[in-house]
């Protein structure tokens, strides 16, 4: 049975466009557009969508509000679909709290609309098979966490992420010490939103967390995430480890990619590293999609 998926969006021409990529996978159905959020809830009621995909600036309400009365009344798989500026980046985060399962950025200058249909699809289907019913809100209990792991210089904690995994990322990093591994992490996000994200992380963790940027050391008590739409490389010169971020081509459907992380990760750290999966994400043993 295909997904019913409600596209909300005050533009006629995202509405278009979003309706004509998404019908383009046979898993799909458009069941209807919507150009603010008051005929998005009635669409709801009548056309009961699966997903919904959501942008974050609307009209008559804007679509954080929107969200959290959903959330609310009746629970439902939300994508926000939005045109993420360092501004749009703080709200798509709210959202992200209010109960979003994922964020993705418009087409732009450095994001065509090939590589976002393949993203929504991906994400589409991901988020229809998430449990709604169980969302709260993060957990942002800052107390002191108890020193289970102890000062490393040697030893790098890579982690991937991908649908729902901010909240999880959140939950696993506010609880680390100080002194924690230095941790390199691909969180599937579009431009702009990786930096507000690892902002406001690092208000809330006691480890350093920033968007990695060329040359940035891995060491104990730091948190790089890769940067939006730019690969990210773990690299090594004698004992130190440092980051490699470079533009490239979609591996296994995304960039950043946590096979081109974690591949780099086993060349220049192997034993002394280890994975970290949060969610389910990237190729199969069978096509692996690193070399």
């Amino acid at each position: 049975m295909a997904i019913k998926v409600l596209v909300v969006d005050d533009s006629a021409v995202v509405r278009q466009i979003l309706s004509r990529e998404l019908s383009r996978d046979g898993e799909i159905e458009v069941v209807g557009t919507a150009c603010d959020p008051f005929v998005a809830r009635d669409k709801i009621v009548r056309l009961e969508p699966d997903v919904l995909t959501l942008d974050v600036e609307m009209p008559r309400m804007d679509g954080l509000t929107f969200l959290r009365k959903l959330m609310h009344y009746k629970p439902l798989p939300v994508i926000i679909v939005s045109s993420l500026t360092q501004h749009g980046g703080d709200l798509a985060l709210e959202a992200i709290q209010a109960g979003a399962v994922e964020v993705l950025c418009k087409p732009g200058a450095s994001y065509t609309v090939g590589d976002m249909s393949q993203d929504l699809v991906e994400k589409i289907k991901a988020a229809a098979r998430a449990d709604i019913s169980k969302h709260r809100a993060a957990d942002t209990d800052t107390a002191a966490p108890k020193a289970s792991l102890t000062r490393t210089t040697n030893r790098v904690v890579a982690i991937g992420a991908s649908t729902g995994g901010t909240q999880a990322l959140q939950s696993l990093l506010t609880r680390l010490p100080a002194n924690a591994p230095g941790i390199v992490i691909v969180q599937h996000m579009p431009e702009h939103f990786t930096r507000a994200f690892a902002d406001r992380l690092n208000t809330l963790c006691a480890v350093e967390v920033k968007e990695a940027e060329e040359g940035d050391s891995v060491v104990p008590g730091r948190a790089l995430i890769a940067p939006g739409n730019k690969h990210m490389l773990l690299q090594r010169s004698g004992a130190r480890y440092f980051v490699q971020v470079k533009f490239g081509p979609l591996v296994c459907r995304h960039r950043p990619s946590v096979e081109v992380l974690f591949g780099s990760v086993a060349r220049f750290a192997g034993r002394n590293a280890i994975g970290i999966m949060l969610t389910g994400m990237g190729g199969t043993a069978q096509t692996p999609c690193w070399r």
